[in-house]
């Protein structure tokens, strides 16, 4: 099981990277989890542009759901016809989301493209991976993921304030892929995302392999992030970079 980071900017794409998107690939399969701004570019540095066999959203906000309009417009118009639908697994309403960006009545279309499939909290396979999903708290419905292949665990926040969901999803995982958009500090909005140490602190009491913060804000010191997470987490760290290739075993 591999993981590259095709985009790890918070909230909007940022100089260096565009906004979250991350492929997960096991058995010739390849998962594009979440599509923020930016990311269809990107991820065609990694794999041909019709190399996609499904795609998961964590949740609806811009920054981690847009490009797949981008997406479904590649698909209609490939110089060789139109390609085949794929899935997209995201939650309530990901049709009428996406094909709002077509225009205020939306994009019919959008179903020739991808086939839709609403998640829910629980378990269920997306091809090679067994995925267990889990609400998280964000202002919009969110899901944490643990993909899980061949003995080993992936797991993702997607956006999150604190909630012992955190916990839950980086219970034992060989990587934790953890939001930390903000730093500690006075004045922080609940209920929207986790500090440096917050991450740190739920890999900890977790028992997770090893902790990688993403989604950090442009504007934000990847440095501080990580001196921040390290004072809370004592294994393996590293701060996502646009490009990082990551292998479970």
């Amino acid at each position: 099981m591999f993981l590259t980071v095709v985009g790890c900017s918070g909230s909007f794409p940022g100089p260096d990277s565009a906004a979250s998107c991350y492929l997960l690939e096991a058995d010739g399969f390849r998962l594009v989890i979440d599509f923020g701004n930016g990311s269809l570019g990107a991820l065609q540095r990694h794999i041909g542009l019709f190399d996609v066999d499904a795609v998961c959203l964590s949740h609806l906000h811009a920054d981690h759901c847009v490009d797949l309009y981008s997406y479904s417009i590649a698909r209609a118009y490939s110089p060789t016809g139109p390609q085949p639908p794929i899935p997209v697994y995201g939650p309530a309403g990901t049709e009428e989301r996406i094909g709002l960006i077509h225009g205020p009545k939306g994009d019919e279309t959008l179903r020739d493209r991808f086939g839709f499939v609403t998640l829910e909290p629980g378990r269920r396979e997306i091809g090679p991976f067994a995925v267990e999903l889990v609400h998280m708290n964000h202002p919009v419905e969110t899901f944490g993921f643990r993909f899980s292949h061949g003995g080993k665990t992936l797991g993702y926040t997607g956006d999150t304030g604190e909630t012992d969901a955190v916990t839950a999803v980086a219970r034992d995982a060989d990587v934790f892929l953890s939001e930390a958009a903000f730093l500690e500090g006075p004045g922080l909005p609940p209920d929207l995302h986790l500090t440096a140490r917050q991450a740190g602190a739920h890999a900890s009491r977790a028992g997770a392999g090893q902790l990688v913060l993403t989604h950090i804000q442009p504007w934000t010191s990847p440095d501080a992030a990580r001196e921040e997470a390290a004072a809370a987490f004592g294994g393996p760290l590293d701060v996502a970079v646009a490009g990082q290739r990551i292998a479970l075993g």
